[in-house]
């Protein structure tokens, strides 16, 4: 009997994806999505748009788009809130994701690609993995793309939903309350963390006692691959010199997926994303917030 071949996650190269794109196995999902938000001080909300335009002009060959607004989120949850395990299943098994299926996923920008991964592996599928660099490095290697829609056949996704994945609200105001039981680590970046000059959010301001990891700082900027590990222990230097669990956030649930794939590389095993972040966390004025 043949072993299911496992990938090597939780990124896989350009060079890996190219010499695989042919495996009957591979599920290959182009994430790309476009979120904005508000000029500081501005009433106007956020921006959110679905990259299907960007695959549908341009993507890897065999790759099926996967909507991460609609059919990966949940209608009733707020902006771009994790699905219901049921949502989630019916979704996956139309992107053709079944028990054997190697999934690689990809985005423009890649917090989308990094948030589909999370969202897998908490629904207990493991066999997935980011493409490092994205699509834009894919590109600038000057490697085929195609136009149009592709898909895989529909398949029944089998998953165990892992629930620690995800830290709710009362996890976070308990760790707030008591500055003990997780490490909370704001994906933003350090004008947001500090919220000095800029109010994208109900109210300006981080959840009190978190460290900043700025999602940015953990990729290259020449090829938007992830720094190597050294170099991102170097960075996490502060969040790894606290024991226990690490719950990552940042303004709606999508950038933080990034640290949270960084802290995976760096072998920690309770990592969780608290979904609502900001958007929730600023909505409700009796939530305390640190400025500067």
């Amino acid at each position: 009997m043949t072993s299911r071949p496992i990938l090597p996650t939780p990124l896989v190269s350009t060079d890996w994806l190219a010499k695989h794109l042919g495996d009957p196995d591979l599920r290959l999902l182009d994430a790309t999505a476009h979120l904005a938000g508000p000029e500081s001080g501005s009433t106007v909300g956020w921006s959110l748009r679905a990259g299907l335009d960007d695959y549908l002009a341009a993507h890897i060959p065999g790759a099926a788009f996967a909507d991460i607004i609609d059919d990966l989120s949940e209608p009733d949850g707020g902006a771009l809130s994790k699905p219901s395990p049921a949502r989630f299943a019916r979704a996956a098994g139309r992107l053709g994701i079944g028990p054997v299926s190697r999934v690689v996923v990809y985005a423009l920008d890649v917090h989308w690609a990094t948030r589909v991964w999370w969202l897998l592996r908490a629904h207990g599928f493991d066999n997935v993995a980011v493409l490092d660099g994205g699509f834009r490095k894919w590109t600038a290697e000057g490697r085929p793309t195609t136009s149009g829609v592709e898909s895989y056949p529909g398949a029944e996704f089998v998953g165990a939903p892992r629930p620690r994945f995800f830290a709710e609200l009362d996890e976070v105001k308990r760790v707030v309350d008591t500055g003990s039981g997780a490490c909370l680590i704001n994906s933003l970046s350090p004008q947001d963390h500090h919220a000095v000059e800029t109010n994208n959010f109900a109210r300006p301001g981080r959840i009190p006692g978190s460290l900043n990891v700025f999602m940015d700082a953990l990729l290259n900027h020449a090829d938007g691959t992830f720094k190597p590990v050294g170099e991102l222990r170097d960075i996490f230097a502060d969040v790894l010199s606290r024991p226990g669990r690490k719950v990552t956030y940042c303004g709606v649930g999508i950038a933080a997926t990034s640290d949270a794939l960084a802290l995976t590389l760096l072998g920690e095993s309770d990592v969780a994303v608290y979904d609502g972040s900001l958007q929730e966390w600023t909505s409700n004025p009796e939530l305390p917030v640190e400025i500067g």
